[in-house]
């Protein structure tokens, strides 16, 4: 079994990533959601099908383009220069870039077929009572959307916490700043410390099948209150 110091920063490294990357998936993905369910341009499967690379594309080729990007001689390097860093890659925060942009479509997708299954019905009835258009949002089109929300907050942490692919590519194993839980298994199993990475999985296998529940169960009771 792992001992306190090997466990608990990758484990408080994890979470605070997870945390951070939902909260910010939810203002980033909630308009992308929006203007999808809504829109008629011609851009929107394109730009569906761009939100949705992830989910296909190998995650070393995400981490790939990704590590390209934040590294010196990309756009992370002038603004990690902003303050003084000269990457962002092999950072927290180059960690929480790669996980915005991997774990989108775990967010968007739901809150989008939220709002398109909710209908134009609501929104109608709010604005012929004199709403206005952000009123309406935020009373009457998220609360309606709400099963949506919670399955995109519920699967981005997730995925976020099980990540490997992109974090190793673009954070590599660096104790304290990148070193997250999957990169922990991967750490032991090279050291030949199996029984400690049967610890580690055993748990993030027990918090898969809990998350998988939770995604099922809400489903179930806002599917019937809907229905």
């Amino acid at each position: 079994m792992p001992t306190l110091d090997e466990i608990l920063p990758p484990i408080i490294l994890t979470v605070g990533l997870a945390c951070v990357t939902t909260l910010l998936l939810v203002a980033i993905g909630t308009p992308i959601a929006w203007w999808l369910a809504r829109t008629q341009s011609r851009w929107r499967e394109p730009i569906a099908a761009a939100v949705a690379l992830p989910l296909v594309l190998p995650p070393t080729v995400i981490g790939f383009y990704l590590l390209i990007a934040l590294g010196p001689n990309g756009p992370g390097g002038p603004i990690a220069g902003l303050w003084g860093a000269r990457t962002l890659a092999f950072s927290f925060e180059g960690l929480v870039i790669g996980s915005i942009l991997y774990s989108l479509p775990f967010m968007t997708q739901p809150i989008r077929v939220a709002f398109e299954t909710m209908g134009t019905d609501p929104i109608e009835a709010a604005h012929t009572l004199g709403a206005g258009r952000r009123q309406t949002f935020f009373r009457v089109i998220v609360p309606e959307a709400r099963a949506g929300f919670f399955t995109g907050l519920i699967l981005t942490f997730a995925h976020t916490v099980g990540e490997f692919g992109v974090v190793l590519m673009i954070g590599g194993n660096i104790p304290h700043e990148t070193k997250v839980l999957s990169i922990a298994i991967y750490d032991f199993v090279e050291r030949g410390e199996w029984m400690k990475a049967h610890w580690v999985s055993a748990g993030m296998v027990l918090f898969a099948f809990v998350v998988v529940t939770a995604t099922m169960l809400l489903d179930r009771r806002f599917g019937r209150l809907t229905g």
